[in-house]
């Protein structure tokens, strides 16, 4: 069945249900739709005051995206019960009558997305509300080479951490301006890139930057990059943002981080020929033979603390303080994912 034809059907159904009677104020009359996926079938409903409804089968257990709400497209958790079978779904319901038109081709989209994903009817649904809200987002400042590469080294350890735990994106604190880029119990992980060809001197923020979790450990992970010319070479920029996207549970949550790190989707085009090749990674404890100013270690040495916003490069080109082993570096990836349990 193409777009068209199903766009029929929609319509078809929805003009059935409106002529039917309601039995109360909180009744749906429902029709289930030929789109399958592993919960169940897709349907559409029309309610007392004639709101059009689409229902997206989930199972009971899973939660539903927050923030759509009113005025005019409603999501929400919804069980319908009937003398047969009990079924949890995905509510997308459209608030205003005199936009039903452009209601009924979001919801087509939503179907032939949903028919390409049937085994997670949801996310698609996601993927295509995600599409139509960028056709009215306003495009926004581009990402410069330093953003770019400090972004790429941040996803590389996203990526890390998401093939270990699909809900790892809940450890990326750096796009909400947090101390550490990624936190998780008592353990953080501070992430610093540079495509300078010498040196390692990564540019420190805060006084508070390299301070641990309280009782907790604090890692640094420095990449050198290169920018790559050509296609042969490196992974390219939005490749590996779509890989997080297919290895991360909640897409929306993740294109949210993303949006308010500087990157949005929309301006995916923009970046399609940036590569980078990973020429050095080390990955450093932050202890107490690791340079650095802290607020705590200038406490403790009697100097009073009344400056703000306090900026400064540390020097790590030698071989100390020493960097940690591939196991090491494992073990901790292991670690915070233990700890966000």
């Amino acid at each position: 069945m193409n777009k068209d034809a199903l766009g029929k059907v929609v319509e078809d159904r929805w003009t059935a249900l409106a002529a039917e009677q309601t039995t109360g104020e909180r009744s749906l009359r429902v029709s289930q739709l030929p789109v399958d996926s592993s919960s169940g079938a897709l349907a559409l409903a029309v309610d007392h005051d004639g709101h059009r409804h689409l229902l997206v089968p989930i199972h009971a257990h899973r939660k539903v995206r927050p923030g759509l709400d009113g005025p005019v497209l409603r999501l929400h958790k919804r069980a319908l019960e009937d003398e047969e079978a009990y079924q949890t779904y995905a509510d997308l319901a459209c608030l205003r009558t005199d936009l039903n038109d452009l209601f009924t081709e979001l919801c087509v989209d939503v179907l032939g997305a949903a028919r390409e994903l049937p085994e997670n009817p949801v996310k698609a649904m996601y993927r295509v509300l995600d599409r139509w809200k960028a056709l009215f987002r306003a495009q926004g400042t581009v990402l410069g080479p330093d953003q770019l590469a400090g972004m790429y080294g941040e996803l590389l350890v996203l990526r890390r951490l998401l093939e270990k735990d699909s809900s790892a994106h809940r450890l990326w604190r750096g796009p909400e301006r947090h101390r550490h880029d990624f936190t998780a119990g008592k353990t953080a992980v501070e992430v610093k890139a540079t495509t300078a060809s010498e040196g390692r001197r990564p540019r420190i923020h805060g006084l508070d930057q390299l301070e641990a979790p309280q009782g907790g450990t604090l890692c640094l992970a420095w990449f050198r990059l290169q920018r790559a010319a050509g296609y042969e070479a490196g992974a390219g920029f939005v490749d590996l943002i779509e890989e997080t996207l297919r290895l991360c549970d909640d897409e929306r949550a993740l294109l949210d981080l993303l949006a308010a790190a500087g990157y949005n989707s929309s301006d995916a085009d923009h970046y399609r020929d940036v590569r980078f090749v990973i020429s050095e990674e080390r990955w450093y404890r932050v202890d107490a033979d690791f340079p650095g100013l802290t607020t705590e270690e200038l406490g403790a040495a009697g100097v009073p603390v009344s400056i703000l916003d306090v900026e400064y490069t540390i020097d790590l080109s030698s071989e100390t303080p020493a960097s940690l082993t591939s196991e090491e570096v494992a073990h901790l990836i292991k670690r915070m994912i233990e700890e966000s349990v």
